[in-house]
């Protein structure tokens, strides 16, 4: 069978961002030669991204069942400052610390659910909400202030131990984007996710508990938030109350960046990853030619308008191929 110039050009769109995080390396190798281009700065920057990577990931859960959510930074920063106070205010030994940050992960993601799903207020209403919500109990927590001393066994488990000179926080993302690709790909769940995403009527009409679908992206997301939030305490080494909520705007950029590669037109984990380190790449490189800081914000809001246009362009073709 003879491929098309259209198939060709849909086959240069699944490689297309790849190609260009190759350039943007390429680029930063030739400005700066003799630090940019090694791999100690690589292992650096795969492993203080994981935490990222995660919340991405986290995020395209309930995207791709047509709902968002924007606490994901917050439920992070709550997570490792939880983290924080039991595991070193509280001397509560660092295992049932981590079970009762997902338990809390959980319990956020059911009242999430609650008011969306049931009371129908519009996800991005709830979300915000209880992003500036989650905001103020950590600041009461914590008393607006960073917590050191955590676990050493946490900051072992996450930069500790590597893995070809690369600390293991790098492989949980990878491990979690392997479970998230067969799941999409492979599962029923998978499909019934992409389904309600788009159209939940027709979803309904054809059997899927809607609202079940729903519920459980909503929980899953918001978990895999709290799983970060344990992967960037024990990143840091401590639980800061601020710089968590500085991973929310990368990390929606990677999500919606990432459905513009590998699978064009849907949320994708491997995508997503892809995504989240080619966005780090570029902040690194600038960070590394001294640009000023107000610059990070400007690439991470210009590549968030971008990606989500470029992902609406995308995905609006492929509904308009199978129609």
């Amino acid at each position: 069978m003879t491929k098309t110039p259209t198939n060709y050009a849909r086959q240069f769109e699944r490689v297309a961002l790849l190609l260009v995080w190759a350039l943007t390396i390429a680029l930063f190798t030739f400005l700066i030669p003799n630090n940019f281009l090694n791999w100690g700065n690589f292992s650096i920057m795969f492993a203080s991204y994981a935490p990222a990577a995660l919340l991405a990931l986290a995020i395209i859960i309930p995207l791709t069942a047509g709902d968002y959510d924007l606490s994901v930074g917050a439920t992070l920063t709550l997570s490792a400052s939880t983290i924080g106070v039991l595991n070193v205010w509280q001397q509560m030994p660092i295992g049932w610390v981590l079970v009762i940050v997902l338990l809390m992960g959980l319990g956020i993601g059911l009242f999430h659910s609650l008011f969306i799903i049931y009371f129908r207020v519009p996800s991005l209403v709830v979300t915000l909400g209880s992003t500036s919500l989650m905001s103020g109990v950590v600041q009461l927590i914590t008393n607006s202030s960073t917590i050191g001393g955590i676990d050493n066994s946490l900051i072992m488990a996450a930069v500790g131990y590597r893995l070809f000179g690369i600390p293991y926080a790098f492989y949980y993302a990878l491990a979690a984007a392997l479970v998230m690709w067969y799941i999409f790909d492979f599962m029923p769940l998978g499909r019934k996710l992409l389904f309600v995403g788009r159209g939940r009527e027709v979803a309904r009409l054809n059997g899927i508990s809607v609202n079940k679908v729903r519920v459980g992206a909503l929980c899953m997301s918001a978990v895999l938030a709290s799983a970060a939030g344990i992967l960037y305490a024990g990143v840091l080494g401590s639980a800061d109350p601020y710089s968590g909520l500085n991973y929310l705007l990368p990390a929606f950029a990677a999500a919606f960046l990432g459905a513009t590669t590998i699978q064009p037109g849907r949320f994708n984990p491997w995508g997503t990853i892809v995504a989240v380190y080619f966005l780090a790449t570029g902040i690194t490189g600038l960070s590394m030619l001294g640009i000023p800081l107000w610059v990070t914000n400007v690439f991470n809001g210009g590549a968030l308008i971008l990606a989500v246009t470029i992902s609406q362009i995308t995905r609006g073709r492929e509904a308009s191929d199978i129609g």
